[in-house]
């Protein structure tokens, strides 16, 4: 099959390809005309430029009839199956961006952004019934690099997300930052802490293949004031960062939603009063910023926008 469709040291046009293409199947200037929407003086301009670059004539033109000469036959043969297949993936990419079938997977990060996830999901199931939505877990290490090589479309995870490739929708949820400390050190009997006392404290260290903007966000080296924070050990996962926690190897400061999810007799989880939101909301590749992907994002916007 060729596929290099240069006459002459220069490479035929589209139009000029559609033009000969369609005469060809048509035999015919009006029907052709009718079909690429030009006039039958554009397709009969542009076949006769196609013949100048050729060198010989393509077509046999009568009063009565339009006939393929040999070599207009013999490119026909070459062109058009070639050309055929890539109108084929044309079509598949433009369904593949723009349908609204087939499958979309969501990842999600914890117990309560998966719950919001599944009602999501259920919303956009009713207004895309033909579109099938897979829900995976992902650990906090996992989530970026899934966006990143196609494991999901789209993820609820922690913001603020500052990658490159990444896009983001608005915050879905907002919730009180909370300190997730051992239930035996003296901060867990506090009514509220303040952001300076995390120098005073071990911040446990979150995965590097989260976005920079998050880590600072969740990891921050420095307090308002200046005051440096001590480093902690790291944690691949949530559930380790609260053993570690629970251990009191350090601390972490996480959102409200914890106190519910995740109750542990080793871990207290006391209010920052200083502090502002924790913010979470839908992640996407923007090279794959396909219609679903942006219609998931829209049922997610409806539902949080009003819910009570």
């Amino acid at each position: 099959m060729k596929r290099d469709f240069t006459i002459g040291g220069g490479m035929l046009e589209r139009h000029e390809l559609d033009a000969f293409i369609v005469l060809a199947e048509e035999l015919h200037f009006g029907r052709t005309a009718e079909r690429l929407g030009v006039s039958t003086t554009r397709v009969s301009q542009t076949i006769r430029k196609l013949e100048r670059r050729v060198g010989v004539p393509l077509f046999h033109r009568t009063s009565r009839r339009v006939e393929l000469t040999d070599a207009g036959r013999r490119l026909h043969d070459d062109v058009q199956p070639a050309w055929a297949q890539i109108g084929a993936a044309v079509r598949q990419a433009v369904a593949a961006g723009r349908g609204m079938t087939g499958e979309l997977v969501v990842g999600f990060v914890g117990a309560a952004a998966g719950q919001l996830v599944i009602r999501v999901a259920d919303g956009f199931r009713r207004r895309h019934p033909g579109c099938e939505v897979r829900i995976r877990e992902a650990q906090i290490a996992e989530v970026v690099p899934w966006l990143h090589d196609g494991s999901v479309d789209v993820a609820l995870t922690g913001l603020p997300v500052d990658d490159p490739l990444l896009d983001t929708g608005r915050a879905l949820v907002r919730e009180a930052r909370m300190l997730a400390v051992s239930s035996q050190h003296p901060l867990a009997r506090r009514d509220t802490v303040s952001v300076e006392d995390l120098a005073g404290v071990p911040m446990l260290q979150l995965p590097p293949t989260l976005p920079a903007s998050t880590l600072r966000d969740r990891n921050p080296g420095s307090t308002p004031a200046g005051r440096p924070i001590p480093t902690g050990p790291p944690a691949a996962t949530f559930q380790e960062a609260l053993m570690l926690a629970g251990s009191g190897r350090g601390v972490l400061p996480v959102g409200a939603h914890v106190r519910r999810y995740y109750v542990r007799p080793d871990v207290a989880y006391v209010p920052f009063r200083d502090a502002p939101p924790v913010e979470w909301g839908l992640a996407w590749h923007r090279d794959r910023a396909t219609a679903k992907v942006l219609a998931f994002a829209r049922a997610a916007d409806d539902l949080t926008t009003h819910d009570p």
